[in-house]
């Protein structure tokens, strides 16, 4: 294959050295985390509350789980048309795809560890005197911690991946997602070669390091 298809290694490498020195691939970059960051941690916290209130009431876990397995089988992509009618071009469109990609996976995980919890526990904590919060924050929160843990991991995966294609898609001008399509777009394959090295490198760094420290950190008992 011609290098002007399948560039080496070797002119990617440069190509990101000298892209690492530019100011707009930096913003690029920064976006990128900004939108992840903001989609992400809404993700978790809604996917872990909504999971452990359904541990609590039974009415409402009947219709959450209903819901959510319905709305798990839609593509995070299929949504973006939605809401960029809704919101417009921008960041919002985008953060919500990420949103919801990471959402499920934590929520689902959340309500299958309450589910698995011995009832005899809760009933010796109920005789005990334990109200609801007591019950979701002593009993409930340390056992789905493994939960948790899995789901902000599968959540992540999902999150990274959706992000990228929703910024390919989103109508944005900014963003690595952005950086990739547009370099196809005028067949500078050194920059798309570049581009989802930089995206490789980011999830592996991110997955394989701080997620990994941060589990074995929460379930240090596991890995004595």
């Amino acid at each position: 294959m011609p290098s002007y298809l399948i560039p080496s290694p070797v002119q990617v490498l440069a190509r990101l050295s000298r892209e690492l020195g530019r100011e707009a691939f930096l913003v690029t970059i920064g976006r990128t985390f900004v939108r992840l960051i903001a989609g992400f941690s809404l993700a978790c916290f809604l996917g872990l509350a909504i999971g452990l209130v359904s541990g609590i009431w039974n009415f409402f876990r009947r219709y959450s789980r209903a819901v959510v397995s319905i709305l798990q089988s839609v593509p995070p992509i299929a949504w973006v048309p939605l809401f960029i009618i809704l919101f417009g071009f921008g960041d919002y469109p985008i953060i919500l795809v990420i949103l919801i990609s990471a959402f499920f996976p934590m929520a689902v995980g959340v309500m299958n560890a309450v589910e698995q919890i011995e009832p005899a526990r809760v009933d010796v904590a109920r005789l005990l005197g334990a109200s609801r919060g007591q019950l979701l924050t002593k009993v409930y929160a340390p056992e789905v911690v493994p939960a948790v843990i899995t789901g902000a991991q599968v959540g992540f995966g999902n999150a990274w991946r959706s992000l990228i294609a929703a910024e390919m898609v989103g109508g944005v001008n900014v963003g690595l997602g952005w950086f990739i399509n547009f370099s196809g777009e005028v067949a500078d394959m050194v920059g798309v070669l570049a581009g989802i090295f930089v995206i490789g490198l980011f999830s592996a760094v991110l997955d394989g390091y701080f997620l990994e420290r941060f589990k074995r950190r929460l379930l240090r008992w596991k890995y004595v």
